[in-house]
């Protein structure tokens, strides 16, 4: 039983994460436990996604969540699960967005270019 209060805080806090924790490793049984049931794509890909919610949570190690993602996905392949290819909306956003930052970059270059010869301009004038 912990006597200072730092440590009694500690506690409190170790508890609340071992709690969130667990609820993070039971969704990714649950996952797994849907996908051995129903093989398919979209089951594969929910319980992928639990695996990357894990390390993006510091809960696993990214080569070990990669590890069984893989294995996830010879199942995937040994039960003859069709797999399509995931398109990103996200990627077609960012090349349409791209020139258009282009285009404010150009703008603010051309500020700082006319900032700096106004500079210039009054630093020559004060010399003289």
């Amino acid at each position: 039983m912990p006597i200072i209060k730092s440590a009694k805080k500690a506690a409190r806090q170790a508890e609340r994460r071992t709690a969130h924790n667990v609820e993070i490793k039971k969704a990714i049984k649950a996952a797994l436990k849907t996908f051995k049931k129903n093989p398919t794509a979209e089951n594969l890909a929910k319980a992928q996604s639990e695996y990357d919610k894990a390390v993006k949570k510091d809960l696993l190690k990214k080569n070990t969540a990669s590890r069984r993602k893989a294995k996830l996905y010879a199942m995937a392949k040994a039960e003859d699960v069709k797999l399509t290819k995931t398109t990103k909306t996200s990627a077609k956003t960012a090349t349409e967005k791209a020139p258009a930052a282009k285009k404010t970059a150009t703008k603010t270059t051309t500020a700082k270019k006319t900032t700096a010869a106004k500079k210039t301009q009054s630093k020559a004038k004060a010399q003289a």
